[in-house]
């Protein structure tokens, strides 16, 4: 590979080579040993990785929307509407387990991050390449593997994207295939953590400190260390199922003198840390997409920072807070709540840095910033109402009730599904070197907000009237709110769907972007490289002098 890679002096306070001519080549027309696909699929270059997950994950997203959308058509009536109890048990099982585990874990840690990252901090790659393509070949195997057990075995899984035992083990249906697939896919991130790890640790540019790091390299770096810890702990759980359901060993069932409860302890020792899994890097795409579109420099970077780190630290010892009811001793729950309101705290940090940051701002309402202002307001949603739930007077009320369902996607889709939007649409010229038409992106973006909050704000309402979560049929009193919840879902999918042709026709159609940096407010090292970058991303490594948002450097003025 030739260092043949481009810079270019502009931001973020750098001492660069020189601009490059016309004859330098960008990764997208890199000639290498391979041509076609395969110049792809056995590339190890950081960039093209991270749009084959970024093409992955897209592609799964669709279909678990798909499937979300068949559940809420079929929730618009009592009794069976367009498909049997059966069928509905598998749909709402394969929605959670394409969302949860081939969207919203891999998310912007594994697409973006793997194309940015890098460029962040000032290096050509990753640390470790070939481990970065097999992690997207173990990606891409267990996303074929959980597909394929919708058609092999006793039938789709059916037992919820949680795999309870002792339910998931005595089910006939294709649990062992499905739990396979989640494994596999574990790998993978783990991989992907090691490798971010080891890269921001040894692979920083000269003069980048840690507290000279941009924020979302933060958040992926404390998003790595919960993938290489916990991870573990959710793959020899799954393994235990599987060696359950084909040798009766009797770990979780109770028939054999086995616990089903230590399964729900050992699943959400790594589920609820793979929240902030989830949630992370959107958090710290949140932060660098203010700094451009408010044109200021982030309020209080380092706090921002080590609430990351706090995120990562305190998420992974409150997991028994999803069993409060599960009979666990009064003092665990107890602790438990008392934990989950601690880890608020690291979470109402950033928010309130970033409202500071927005305060007396050049704020552009560019589509980025408006997904930005939008996970704001959801994200603070899904964060008062998970500390209803952390309550336990309140919890034991709305366990198990459409009121978690509520506050679960608040989070996840409204924090994680528009910080991801936001970030694609923020660094969509850099990435692809055009822009994307504005006018249909904000149309997009209020579809799906608006729908988004149609679509789920009545779940709070009818998880505190009583509703029960998945369930496949309900009392005639709660019709009208699913009514109205389904019509939600159609506004948002609505908006979705014209986000991505947007974003697709734009590919060929979108006007070309011959600036480093498109939107004029960018400071970190990305913005100093051409759109789309070279293969190897700078000619010469940069030497960093001053912090990543710094309003003093007279470039970044």
């Amino acid at each position: 590979m030739s260092d043949h890679a481009a810079s270019a002096s502009h931001g973020a306070a750098v001492r660069h080579g020189t601009v490059p001519n016309a004859a330098d080549v960008d990764f997208y027309h890199f000639k290498g040993r391979w041509s076609g696909i395969f110049a792809w699929i056995f590339s190890t270059d950081h960039k093209r990785i991270g749009l084959m997950y970024l093409v992955l994950m897209l592609t799964f997203f669709t279909v678990g929307m798909t499937l979300g959308f068949v559940i809420r058509l079929e929730l618009m009536a009592p009794g069976k509407t367009i498909m049997d109890a059966q069928t509905y048990n598998a749909v709402f099982t394969l929605h959670g387990v394409i969302m949860v585990f081939l969207f919203v874990v891999p998310g912007l840690s594994a697409s973006l991050g793997n194309f940015l990252l890098p460029i962040m901090i000032g290096a050509k790659d990753v640390q470790f390449p070939r481990i970065n393509l097999f992690s997207w070949w173990l990606f891409l195997t267990g996303g074929l593997m959980a597909v394929t057990a919708l058609f092999t075995g006793g039938g789709p899984p059916d037992t919820g994207w949680t795999f309870y035992a002792p339910y998931s083990i005595r089910t006939g249906t294709n649990v062992t295939l499905a739990a396979a697939a989640v494994f596999v896919l574990g790998f993978s991130s783990i991989l992907t953590g090691l490798n971010f790890l080891t890269t921001v640790h040894r692979m920083r540019a000269p003069g980048m400190s840690f507290f000279r790091l941009p924020l979302f390299v933060w958040a992926l770096y404390s998003t790595a260390w919960l993938q290489v810890v916990a991870t573990p702990v959710v793959g020899i759980t799954l393994v235990l199922i599987m060696v359950e359901r084909s040798f009766g060993i009797g770990v979780f069932d109770p028939v054999k003198g086995g616990d089903p409860i230590l399964y729900q302890h050992l699943f959400w020792i790594y589920s609820h840390p793979a929240v902030y899994i989830m949630i992370l890097p959107g958090l710290g795409a949140i932060s660098d997409m203010l700094a451009v579109h408010a044109r200021r420099t982030i309020f209080g970077y380092g706090f921002i920072a080590m609430s990351s780190v706090a995120i990562a630290l305190f998420g992974s010892i409150v997991w028994a807070h999803h069993m409060f009811i599960s009979g666990q001793s009064l003092v665990a729950n107890f602790v438990f709540s008392l934990l989950t309101m601690i880890v608020a705290i690291p979470s109402a940090i950033k928010v309130f840095n970033w409202v500071a940051t927005l305060y007396k701002g050049s704020i552009q309402l560019e589509t980025p910033m408006l997904y930005t202002l939008a996970f704001i307001f959801l994200f603070m949603i899904g964060g008062f109402s998970g500390m209803m739930i952390g309550v336990l007077s309140v919890d034991v009320h709305v366990h198990d009730t459409y009121f978690i369902v509520a506050h679960f996607h608040y989070i996840i889709f409204g924090g994680l599904g528009f910080a991801f939007f936001g970030a694609l649409h923020h660094w969509y010229p850099k990435m692809f070197g055009r822009m994307y038409h504005q006018v249909p992106s904000k149309i997009a973006w209020f579809l799906t907000f608006v729908g988004f909050n149609v679509l789920y704000m009545p779940m709070f309402i009818m998880g505190w009237e009583g509703m029960p979560r998945r369930y496949y049929d309900y009392l005639p009193e709660y019709q009208k709110w699913h009514v109205v919840s389904t019509i939600g879902s159609w506004i948002m999918i609505s908006g979705i769907l014209l986000m991505f042709w947007n974003l697709l026709r734009s590919l060929k159609t979108g006007k070309p972007c011959r600036e480093l940096d498109p939107w004029g407010g960018g400071r970190t090292l990305e913005w100093t490289v051409p759109s789309p970058p070279p293969l190897e991303n700078f000619d010469k490594i940069p030497t960093v002098t001053h912090g990543p948002y710094d309003p003093d450097v007279p470039e970044h003025k």
